[in-house]
């Protein structure tokens, strides 16, 4: 597992702000975390994002699993895939340029390997990352992932290009998107999750797309395509010259389209998008998620998660909020 502490020594703006307060006062009772969506209940709003937590098992000795909300795996395809050739990963000033290419070990192997490991782990939460490149692709995969016992929920990636509509992302284009997710509706036995992309015209439109092809929640936003390119060698900075850029410098664009997508339908909402601290999770639970997925700040800080749930009951503690549920849709417009 690459580090980012190693590899991105000078990333200041990605450290987790966490300062821990005084005990709680005598008498004074613990917040209530805990938040619910499509029957599943977690025990704190903090979930592990994908491609930023491999598949769990490799946090299992540096973070108490059972102390977060939940997790969702790497994408998982049907057939294992290597990825996209280095360098895949870049520093910005404010967040970082990936490229992976969505490595991973194949739907089977994660059912066979990991899953039975995962399931030996009490109280957690597992949600599965699903992608493919043609409506089949998704289809297989999630056939496949049925067979599995311990998966809380699917989350699909739509952001993959439809190699056979010319390379569309599922996620940009209405008709694709209600085509996959109505697909993958047909084929879950288990809630699906969309995880819809920010490069789109209208986040409002494309959730409601998702809402009515059958979703029982979104998840947003995934990372906005970008590039850095070396100007001494005026060669790109990326291998595959475009990258998704994540990080705090995201998170105004995230906040944003996490209310206006929460404004469009009537089904959950999870916020992530540049999250580093607990007052973060309170801006987008205003804004109208039910809860969030943090990724980058795990590259910085293996033990952010776990970190920002206890920063989030101080911050409840401090301002005297006993259930963090009922910020979600709270924001104030007068």
């Amino acid at each position: 597992m690459f580090s980012v502490v190693k590899d991105f020594p000078n990333l200041p703006a990605l450290a987790v702000h966490y300062i821990p307060m005084a005990p709680s006062p005598n008498g004074a009772r613990n917040p209530d975390l805990s938040v619910s969506f499509v029957g599943i209940q977690l025990k704190n709003p903090v979930i592990a994002a994908s491609g930023t937590f491999g598949y769990g098992i490799e946090f299992e000795d540096i973070v108490h699993l059972n102390k977060l909300g939940g997790f969702v795996v790497k994408g998982l395809s049907k057939e294992p895939m290597a990825g996209n050739p280095p360098p895949r990963l870049f520093e910005t000033a404010a967040g970082m340029l990936n490229a992976i290419g969505l490595q991973n070990i194949g739907a089977r192997a994660f059912v066979d390997e990991k899953l039975p490991k995962l399931r030996q782990i009490q109280d957690i939460v597992v949600l599965a990352n699903v992608f493919g490149y043609t409506r089949e692709d998704y289809e297989r995969t999630i056939q496949i992932l049925n067979e599995g016992e311990g998966i809380a929920a699917y989350e699909l990636n739509v952001s993959c290009p439809n190699t056979a509509h010319g390379g569309i992302q599922f996620g940009s284009d209405p008709r694709s998107l209600d085509e996959v997710v109505s697909l993958a509706r047909r084929n879950s036995k288990r809630p699906l999750i969309v995880k819809l992309s920010p490069n789109v015209t209208s986040i409002a439109q494309m959730a409601h797309v998702a809402q009515e092809a059958g979703a029982d929640a979104i998840s947003l936003v995934n990372t906005f395509v970008a590039m850095a390119i070396d100007a001494d060698t005026r060669k790109p900075r990326i291998a595959n010259v475009t990258a998704g850029l994540s990080g705090p410098a995201i998170k105004p664009i995230a906040l944003r389209m996490v209310y206006d997508a929460a404004k469009a339908v009537k089904i959950p909402v999870i916020g992530m998008g540049g999250i580093s601290t607990a007052v973060d999770i309170v801006e987008f639970m205003l804004a109208g998620a039910s809860a969030v997925q943090i990724g980058t700040a795990s590259y910085w800080d293996p033990c952010a998660t776990e970190k920002i749930v206890d920063g989030l009951r101080d911050w409840c503690l401090e301002h005297k909020v006993q259930r963090l549920a009922d910020l979600t849709n709270g924001l104030v417009l007068d």
